[in-house]
């Protein structure tokens, strides 16, 4: 159990460093952004559908190898194959990822990614929740909140 809580912790800490890589508009409201990226997405998937392929890596041979010990006795480990791992691939995922794209790009939002901010930033902020999206300056950060929601500070 402490196991899990450590790595739910660890995640945690990861996302809170990483970029926040959404759609775009000023003035749109987060909601929006929210319903548009769903609806673009689910039409998506209806246009370029799933196609899950699997595909296996190939085998490895590991060469014989012999192994002594500090009396001289040695012994001989004959060689072996590893077997590829298998794995599946949705072959269409760029695809429709283009078309998600395409049709956000159609109701005027734009991807960006947005860096962390700096602990010192984050610390300073007030805890709130964007609900309108800003203006974006080149010193734009954001903030990302326990419950999932975020919020853009343009430092000053």
């Amino acid at each position: 159990m402490k196991i899990w809580i450590l790595a739910g912790l660890a995640v945690a800490a990861v996302t809170g460093c990483a970029p926040l890589d959404t759609y775009y508009k000023p003035g749109a409201s987060v909601a929006a952004v929210t319903r548009q990226t769903t609806t673009c997405e689910v039409s998506a998937l209806a246009q370029v559908p799933t196609s899950t392929q699997i595909r296996q890596n190939p085998p490895r041979f590991i060469p014989a190898r012999q192994i002594c010990n500090s009396s001289g006795k040695c012994r001989t480990i004959p060689g072996y194959y590893q077997p590829g791992t298998t794995y599946t691939v949705d072959v269409n995922a760029p695809l429709r990822g283009r078309v998600t794209q395409q049709c956000m790009a159609d109701q005027g939002f734009v991807p960006v990614s947005i860096p962390a901010c700096p602990s010192s930033v984050a610390n300073a902020a007030p805890a709130r929740a964007t609900q309108t999206l800003p203006t974006l300056r080149e010193n734009s950060c954001v903030i990302r909140n326990s419950d999932g929601s975020f919020q853009i500070v343009n430092r000053g």
